[in-house]
């Protein structure tokens, strides 16, 4: 599906649905994408993810069903999904910045409308990219299992707890102390950020990875192997982590909109770090986001 009909598509679905029991895999499945892509291109297009579109809306229509109608603040929380009366006014007064019952009484309220998803396209296809086919390829790595609404200030932390743990002492180079360290030499862990979503719940895999070379794979740590794709790689060149942010802005907000040849495919993708030359905040340091793709129909 085109990139902005997806997006359409998805916002429409959840305006028809907002009473009931949906969340973003079903509005994934209504467009035909995976739930990681979806999240991640709604949010940068939009400043906000699918499950607090879906949340927002809910409660800026509870407002009016206090302030139009005598309905008892229990109905109305049951109407939008929230199971007690509590859950439902906490999370009201929250976002409105005042209770049920004020709002009842006339307290003005937060307003959040519908989404009209539109778009000025400004050079989408100059992007620094190419169209690569790989073979199937093993990556190993660390891995955590992360939440799609906190994961952008979860993972770096993860990173940096990998880094303390096992990368340092050989990054400076003492040798392998154990089979953790033995593996990050041996693969490269830390050439990779792989995103994998094929879970429900609202979370995905992410891994600290590196190409797997053979060898022992240590308890705790994993494999995973990527089939083989067309990839968009995107180069991006500029210290981390803002310039690989801002490519991927541009991916979802110019690239994907302005493309007419190539949409997302598959349900992982790769964050590449460049391990030998350079540090991360380096002006010049190089990094690359790559994308499975397929031609459009």
């Amino acid at each position: 599906m085109e990139w902005l009909t997806c997006i359409r598509t998805a916002v429409a679905y959840m305006e028809q649905h907002l009473t009931e029991s949906i969340g973003p895999q079903d509005v994934a499945e209504q467009v035909h994408l995976s739930p990681f892509f979806l999240q991640r291109g709604f949010s940068l297009m939009t400043g906000v993810g699918v499950g607090e579109y879906l949340r927002n809306r809910r409660l800026y229509e509870a407002a009016p069903d206090l302030q139009k109608t005598g309905t008892r603040v229990i109905d109305i929380a049951l109407k939008y999904g929230y199971e007690t009366p509590e859950s439902f006014s906490k999370a009201f007064s929250r976002f409105h910045g005042a209770t049920p019952s004020q709002v009842r009484d006339g307290r003005a309220i937060q307003p959040f409308l519908p989404l009209k998803i539109n778009i000025s396209i400004q050079g989408g296809n100059q992007m620094d990219y190419k169209i690569t086919p790989m073979f199937p390829f093993k990556v190993i790595g660390f891995q955590r299992e992360f939440d799609y609404e906190t994961s952008y200030a979860e993972i770096p932390k993860f990173w940096d707890e990998i880094c303390e743990k096992y990368a340092n002492t050989v990054y400076a180079g003492n040798a392998p102390a154990n089979p953790y360290e033995q593996a990050l030499v041996d693969n490269c862990i830390g050439e990779y950020g792989v995103c994998i979503d094929d879970m429900d719940g609202g979370k995905f895999r992410y891994l600290i990875a590196g190409k797997y070379t053979g060898g022992p794979v240590p308890e705790g740590m994993v494999l995973y192997e990527f089939p083989r794709s067309d990839w968009a790689v995107f180069n991006c060149v500029g210290p981390m982590p803002e310039a690989l942010q801002t490519v991927n802005t541009r991916i979802f907000r110019e690239w994907l909109p302005g493309n007419p040849d190539y949409e997302l495919s598959g349900n992982a993708s790769v964050e590449w770090y460049d391990c030998v030359n350079g540090e991360k905040s380096d002006p010049d340091y190089h990094s690359a986001i790559w994308l499975p793709v397929k031609r459009k129909a």
